[in-house]
């Protein structure tokens, strides 16, 4: 049961690769079924072409037999009376000696419906047939008698074969002899015609089941070709994923080691060596204050208590950096403004903070995505610029947030030079993605160089305002 339900429940590979077939099902079997009608429709219309030729050279035939037997007892009906039984006696043993292939021969009746010439059945002769009818109930003796009275005409129905006894089509051609009364005609088989229509149908039969072959055959190799290539990029992709996924927890973890190493050289380097300034004062204020040495222990404590105050200064800076307080409390621009201040007062460096009250609130993950991209562009230009003028602008517009970070520095190196650097681009560029956001880096090298760093957020971010409180900061 287990090994059905991939089959019934389709993973989201398969499920395309469903999508991508079905539409290729469906034109195919659209085209098979319009190919196999039209297939039929024109061989249909052949067939009745070629019956129609084959029947009309048949009728053709039977014409000019019947065209050469008048011709040759003319000149005896022509001087004859009606009642002339000697010209009747010697015309019907002319018809009854024109005989000619297999089964051809000439038949005559009278308007009565007694047979007077049946050479190649002769048990008709003299006998009335008049009501005669075939085994599909067709007229046949009657039917001839009228198209004798209307001059000549053509007649279709079965009849015995003399050869073989078996029952086939025949077509007959009729004439009259009005004087006499006689209905003289002859007749083909046309048993060989509509076999040959018969081959015909079962032929184009045969094409169109071979064309759907063709087509199935057709439609089995484009499906295989499909699911084989869906499974070819279905592997390929998931490969790519997982080298991009493990990419990227290579480079959390990076960052997570680089964070870890910057706090520690912090405490390391800054707290540390503070409060070991701190214990060595307060125990040299104490050693001072055990030999009763009350005056001179006051420098020690007030060197300790100093210190101190730049431990606790230091611990709240690290913290700020880590997850600054008044992001959460008064918002982004207020963060911003700090962290600007807090970058020129460490650094030296000229900078500008500009923004615009939003209209609309930014919602808690475009507020922390913004601020750490002004955070990792300010320690780029710290570390890398040389710049001695920076400016960053917050804005809400239309069509969402911007945040933009200008220096006048050294400006970016080339794509070449910087393939493969350090994570900060990388991070803003995805902290930016994942709030389908875009990120804009514009440089210059030379004198007159720089670097802008531009992030925008779509105004799907931008979150209406709620209570007064709330209102109060729109950052």
């Amino acid at each position: 049961m287990r090994l059905l339900r991939p089959i019934f429940r389709p993973n989201y590979a398969q499920k395309l690769s469903l999508l991508a077939t079905l539409p290729l099902i469906l034109a195919l079997t659209a085209i098979a079924v319009l190919v196999a009608f039209q297939s039929r429709a024109l061989a249909e219309r052949e067939i009745q072409a070629l019956e129609h030729q084959l029947l009309e050279a048949k009728k053709a035939e039977l014409r000019n037999y019947v065209t050469q037997a008048r011709n040759g007892f003319s000149f005896i009906y022509g001087r004859a009376q009606p009642n002339d039984e000697a010209a009747k006696t010697q015309v019907a043993q002319i018809l009854s000696s024109m005989i000619y292939g297999t089964d051809g021969f000439f038949f005559v009746y009278d308007y009565d419906g007694t047979n007077l010439v049946s050479p190649r059945q002769t048990e008709f002769i003299n006998q009335n047939w008049s009501g005669l009818k075939d085994s599909n109930g067709i007229p046949v003796v009657d039917e001839f008698i009228r198209l004798a009275r209307k001059g000549a005409g053509w007649h279709s129905f079965m009849w015995q074969k003399p050869s073989t006894g078996e029952t086939a089509q025949m077509v007959a051609y009729v004439v009259g002899l009005q004087d006499w009364g006689w209905a003289v005609g002859t007749g083909v088989f046309i048993d060989d015609v509509l076999a040959s229509v018969a081959t015909a149908r079962a032929e184009v039969e045969a094409r169109v089941q071979r064309t759907f072959v063709y087509i199935g055959a057709i439609a089995l190799t484009s499906l295989l070709v499909v699911f084989a290539s869906g499974m070819l990029l279905n592997i390929r992709e998931r490969r790519l994923a997982d080298a991009k996924l493990k990419e990227l927890t290579q480079r959390v973890f990076d960052a997570q080691e680089e964070e870890r190493g910057r706090v520690a050289r912090e405490l390391h380097d800054g707290i540390s060596q503070i409060l070991v300034g701190v214990r060595f004062a307060l125990d040299n204020a104490r050693r001072r204050m055990a030999r009763g040495d009350h005056d001179k222990a006051q420098a020690p404590l007030d060197k300790g208590l100093n210190n101190l105050g730049t431990a606790i200064s230091e611990v709240r800076r690290i913290s700020r950096d880590l997850r600054p307080g008044v992001l959460d409390d008064l918002g982004l621009g207020p963060a911003l403004k700090a962290l600007t201040d807090d970058f020129a007062a460490r650094t030296g460096i000229d900078t500008e903070f500009n923004t615009v009250v939003f209209r609309n609130r930014l919602d808690q993950d475009s507020k922390i995505a913004l601020y750490r991209i002004a955070q990792e562009a300010l320690t780029n230009i710290e570390r890398h610029s040389g710049a001695n003028h920076v400016s960053v602008d917050l804005r809400g517009h239309a069509k969402g947030a911007t945040l933009r970070v200008t220096d006048n520095g050294c400006g970016l190196p080339t794509r070449q030079d910087r393939a493969g650097s350090g994570i900060g681009l990388r991070n803003m560029q995805e902290r930016i993605e994942q709030l389908d956001g875009t990120l804009r880096i514009l440089s210059s090298r030379g004198t007159q160089g720089g670097t802008v760093i531009e992030a925008r957020l779509p105004l799907s971010h931008l979150l209406p305002p709620g209570d007064k409180a709330e209102a109060k900061q729109v950052y």
